[in-house]
């Protein structure tokens, strides 16, 4: 339940429904979901380790807020770590990695037609992940995480985002699948590379900050 809760959190404040600032108090949250307080605390402890709430002494816990200079420290983050899972990866990748992360790239496509962010945003996630388990580090999973998650924040505003470098985000999806498929360390890095510059684009066009790679 306590897993189930911090999903549900996770993705509310992700979405904005949940804005940064708000108080993360334990009993009108438990009767939101229908359960006790004792898993809702645990949700509430596991959102402040992953950077999306902190405890303010005499108050509790409150969502995070955020602002386009973190994004640029988590996006370097996860340059980092992703272009090496990408690497390791890419040698390991087999044809079964291929068709799930093939299936994620269509519920994408699916979600974002219908306009459904959540589900677009459960996709792309379950999509990324998909390449770096391929890895076969669970060290960098781990450590992938947390900076994932932190900067989902900003998701929507790419997701929501139209036109041409819109188009070509998801273009690179594909792009980073295929030199995956095809065994190729150097594609794969190079692909996620552009994939999160391009992000920076749209990032600094939707939230008015500067490219986080300048």
């Amino acid at each position: 339940m306590a897993e189930y809760a911090l999903e549900q959190l996770r993705e509310s404040i992700i979405l904005g429904e949940l804005p940064a600032g708000t108080p993360l108090r334990l009993d009108e949250l438990a009767r939101s979901l229908g359960m006790s307080i004792s898993p809702i605390r645990e949700a509430v402890r596991q959102l402040e380790a992953l950077g999306l709430a902190k405890h303010v002494p005499h108050q509790g816990a409150r969502v995070l807020d955020f602002d386009i200079e973190e994004l640029r420290d988590l996006f370097q983050v996860r340059l980092a770590l992703e272009s090496l899972a990408v690497r390791r990866a890419a040698p390991r990748f087999t044809d079964a990695d291929a068709d799930v992360a093939q299936r994620h790239l269509e519920r994408f496509d699916a979600a974002a037609a219908a306009g459904d962010v959540r589900e677009t945003m459960r996709a792309h996630t379950d999509f990324h992940f998909t390449l770096y388990e391929a890895s076969q580090s669970s060290w960098l999973v781990a450590l992938i995480r947390p900076a994932w998650d932190r900067s989902e924040r900003f998701r929507p505003a790419l997701l929501t985002s139209k036109g041409g470098p819109q188009e070509s985000h998801r273009e690179l999806d594909d792009v980073l699948l295929a030199a995956c498929a095809d065994h190729d360390p150097a594609a794969a890095a190079q692909a996620l590379h552009d994939h999160l510059e391009l992000a920076s684009v749209i990032f600094e066009h939707e939230l008015g900050g500067r490219g986080i790679f300048d």
